[in-house]
């Protein structure tokens, strides 16, 4: 399957050398490094130095969206199907400085609060029987659209404009649905269901959604004619409304919660578009913790299939965190537009690899052998015992301590003579 993946997209590069640091960088991503950057990276390959790496995401002739592309449509051909769903959500990176591309203070949820941070908003495609990643797009906050200067030493192309995160889940979405990929629902969290914006752009694209909002979110009732809180619509339910459904399978069994489904309502925007407009609630049958979802489909739907589609959307936040301690999506030390968009491209390459054998795994083992089935985890830990052989050369090893604290040595040197000029100065 690693050969697979990479070969996808091999025609790609035209020149060899980038070619074969591709496979490499997704090879030692997947790899039992600690740490995944450029460094790393190439010590791990057999590279005398990083250059190679380096060059990979910065100067090689390549194209990032076109190896995403070719690595979409090998995802799709595996995971597939008509009612397959786009799940769209953010995550965030700590860092430090303000020269990374995108990086302001603002909201991350990887923090819970507001910290130093850049945020990417992803696509993820649910299928037949497996789940990944297969698009993303760096959030750009108005500080830096607004400051073309800061853009250009940035690499971001003059064209790139502000852009809502829900603005850049939808282009994901039409990018997708236009490149064929077959789907039936869009899943994503309140962020996104708050936007009538984003909703809209969904029905005209003729695909269905559950999207989350907030609890303070205005239900229109009555054709739009009276607007109550979703809250206020939760607590007026009589006991009858409410069924019992699982949200699918858990790590700990099915996910059953209490769902009250309202169906043909929230039709104060294009109520003429042919489609069935609801509203779901969610509530914890431990905790009575309540979640809303806008609903929206093209033909008459159940309240099974609307679950189903509810519980789908965490299979997002699975992907990043398989992703993140997987294959180091969170750990690239890149600060340029185009090295963003590499890395994270061929990070997504190495997910694939995992999400694909766990699924492939999944469908040939029927077997009840009294183990669970193949995690992304457990694969990835067998690829380096059975496939990924560390370079165990003495030589090698302490050529790279050498490197390593050589040039640490050399920009420690810089930064204090930066420092003590800037202490200097009148």
């Amino acid at each position: 399957m690693l050969a697979e993946v990479l070969g996808c997209f091999a025609g790609r590069f035209g020149r060899v050398e980038p070619r074969r640091a591709a496979g490499q960088f997704v090879t030692g991503l997947l790899s039992e490094l600690e740490v995944k950057t450029c460094w790393q990276l190439a010590e791990q390959a057999g590279h005398a130095r990083p250059d190679a790496m380096q060059r990979l995401l910065y100067r090689a002739v390549w194209d990032a969206d076109a190896v995403r592309d070719d690595l979409r449509q090998l995802i799709v051909g595996r995971f597939g199907a008509a009612d397959a769903v786009l799940a769209v959500d953010e995550t965030g990176d700590l860092k430090k400085g303000i020269h990374t591309v995108g990086v302001q203070r603002q909201y991350t949820g990887t923090a819970g609060r507001i910290e130093n941070s850049q945020v990417g908003v992803f696509l993820g495609y649910a299928g037949a029987d497996g789940h990944t990643l297969i698009d993303r797009r760096v959030y750009l906050p108005a500080s830096w659209t607004d400051d073309r200067d800061r853009c250009q030493a940035a690499g971001v192309p003059d064209d790139i404009e502000f852009a809502t995160k829900p603005e850049l889940a939808a282009e994901m979405i039409t990018a997708a649905l236009k490149a064929g990929v077959p789907a039936g629902w869009v899943a994503a969290d309140e962020a996104y269901g708050n936007s009538a914006t984003f909703r809209a752009g969904l029905r005209e694209q003729e695909i269905g959604y559950v999207l989350a909002v907030s609890r303070s979110h205005l239900v229109p009732l009555d054709g739009g004619k009276t607007r109550i809180r979703a809250d206020r619509v939760a607590a007026d339910l009589p006991a009858s409304a409410w069924q019992r459904r699982s949200a699918g399978a858990g790590s700990k069994g099915p996910r059953f919660y209490d769902w009250a489904w309202l169906d043909d309502v929230c039709t104060d925007a294009d109520p003429d578009d042919g489609g069935r407009h609801s509203l779901l609630i969610r509530k914890n049958t431990t905790t009575g913790e309540l979640a809303f979802y806008r609903c929206w489909t093209p033909r008459p739907a159940t309240l099974a299939q609307i679950v189903r589609v509810a519980g789908i959307r965490w299979s997002i936040e699975e992907s990043f965190q398989a992703a993140k301690s997987q294959v180091g999506l969170d750990q690239h030390q890149v600060r340029r537009w185009d090295s963003w968009h590499r890395f994270t491209t061929l990070a997504l390459a190495a997910l694939a690899v995992l999400a694909i054998c766990a699924a492939d795994i999944a469908d040939q083992d029927h077997a009840d052998n009294g183990l669970i089935k193949l995690t992304v985890n457990e694969i990835r830990r067998l690829i380096n015992a059975c496939i990924i052989h560390p370079i165990s050369d003495l030589a090698h090893r302490l050529h790279w301590s050498g490197w390593r604290r050589r040039h640490q040595a050399r920009a420690r040197r810089a930064h204090y003579t930066r420092r003590l000029n800037l202490e200097l100065q009148p």
